[in-house]
């Protein structure tokens, strides 16, 4: 799932002892003195199809609806296609040296140290763990907009679909941190397994629940007027509101795609021979071809059903009504999935902190009563999540969030660091037909991810000219 570390030379990375590994059986040892690893091109692909469909295939209609019928498919060719590149250019770098008999790097962080080092390994570290954070913002976001829209939905059912089911989500944001404060207090990942499994199932719900809504809503009608180009400029929109919402749309985009910084941690669960980029480049060929499917499925489907109209969340922005229970049971299933995910992210961001500090003061591990409390844990876990829950409510906007995650995410773990080590570890010239290919691929996705964070931050500065925290109803 995606559904996810101590100081080291002044950047934050991640402990391989205290990462989250995907299960492996036991056995004999591999060539690390580790269990053997018994991972197979399958079990990747499983894992990476597990941890791209998330809450990313929301947006995908919205998306579609400003992109257009021809822009809207080749984006999410070019994503998909960029994605798996780079992301065969970062399966290269799990060992150093020989990709058969050379060192393992066990995180995403040790094969950037490996093999770039320097002031990378420090914008690495900041880079995962800004968007660690951001992450719990979105998901707090997201979930808390799906809890408030099963009691929208209910009414709606009840009192007809002109009453006002308005909510106010910030009460539902504060619920889900109080939650998370909750399961923040579990000590080690591992303990988070079933949590993990439970929160991928109900990705797939949700996500299935979409697509089949969105099938019926197209074969039944009535359907939305769509366009080649999308939203029509001076109809739906002005010019520059095109402008910022293509931009924004490409950021949502981005965010359905972002898997590259687990990408590692799921090679480490490979056996070998063959060796372990072989296996991890064809189940990222497959994981990357099903999700593109499902993907061109959910948002073709929800424009077709939605024109120009189709909601930001297409689960919660009420295109569909009936059958209720069945909206109400895909939102349920984002809830629970979101709980989940919501630790994943943020789990390695805690081990991180706490090695930091028990490093410096090994008081700080001292745990107390029959419980074992530990003081540290409780009270910096709970301002962590009271700081995103504070966050949330203040920027509770669900397609602005999602872009700026999107895009923040993909340009520097997704195509920057993969283009660099690759050059580095295979020794490429920068001048070179290839090295200044390279280049300039990611220059044009640097580009991208600017233009596409600064149209989401224009739709947060929008949309808080109108909304006023604890309340605005939506």
């Amino acid at each position: 799932m995606v559904t996810g570390g101590g100081m080291r030379g002044g950047a934050m990375e991640y402990d391989a002892r205290r990462q989250a590994t995907l299960p492996r059986t036991h056995g004999d040892l591999d060539d690390d003195g580790k269990e053997r690893r018994t991972g197979t091109v399958w079990t990747a692909t499983a894992h990476i199809i597990t941890a791209v469909i998330g809450s990313g295939v929301l947006s995908l209609a919205w998306a579609m609806a400003q992109l257009g019928w021809v822009t809207g498919p080749v984006t999410l060719l070019l994503f998909a296609a960029i994605t798996y590149y780079t992301c065969g250019l970062l399966a290269d770098c799990y060992r150093v040296g020989d990709p058969v008999s050379g060192k393992r790097n066990y995180t995403y962080t040790e094969a950037v140290k490996s093999n770039l080092g320097g002031w990378y390994v420090w914008f690495c570290g900041f880079c995962q763990y800004v968007n660690m954070f951001g992450t719990g913002i979105g998901y707090t976001i997201t979930a808390s907009i799906s809890a408030a829209a099963i009691n929208k939905s209910n009414c709606f059912h009840w009192h007809g679909h002109d009453a006002d089911c308005s909510q106010n989500t910030s009460v539902y944001i504060i619920g889900f941190g109080v939650l998370q404060v909750i399961f923040c207090q579990l000590p080690n990942f591992h303990k988070l397994w079933w949590l993990s499994i439970l929160a991928s199932v109900m990705s797939f719900a949700y996500a299935a629940i979409a697509v089949g809504l969105s099938l019926g809503q197209t074969i039944s009608g009535p359907t939305g007027k769509t366009e080649i180009t999308g939203t029509e400029v001076g109809v739906e929109v002005d010019a520059p509101q095109k402008v910022w919402m293509t931009f924004q749309a490409l950021g949502n985009v981005a965010f359905a795609y972002s898997y590259a910084i687990i990408l590692i941690e799921i090679q480490d669960t490979l056996r070998s021979p063959p060796a372990e980029t072989e296996t991890m480049r064809r189940a990222t060929l497959m994981g990357i071809a099903v999700t593109t499917g499902f993907y061109m499925m959910c948002g073709c489907l929800g424009y077709s059903a939605f024109g120009a109209a189709a909601p930001g969340n297409i689960l919660t922005g009420f295109g569909f009504y009936e059958p209720y229970w069945l909206v109400d049971l895909a939102n349920a299933c984002i809830v629970v999935h979101l709980v989940g995910g919501f630790q994943v992210f943020c789990q390695p961001l805690f081990a991180a902190v706490e090695g930091a500090v028990a490093a410096r003061y090994p008081g700080s591990t001292r745990e107390y009563g029959a419980a074992g409390v530990n003081v540290f844990r409780l009270v910096w876990r709970t301002a962590f999540v009271a700081l995103i829950t504070l966050a949330a409510i203040l920027l509770p906007f669900f397609n602005s969030i999602l872009g700026i995650l999107g895009s923040v995410a993909f340009w520097p773990l997704t195509v920057f660091f993969p283009v660099e080590m690759y050059i580095r570890q295979r020794q490429v010239p920068r001048l070179s037909v290839k090295g200044a290919a390279l280049q300039g691929l990611s220059f044009v996705c640097f580009l991208v991810t600017v233009a596409a964070c600064a149209a989401s931050i224009q739709g947060v500065l929008d949309s808080l000219k109108t909304y006023v925290p604890f309340k605005t109803r939506s």
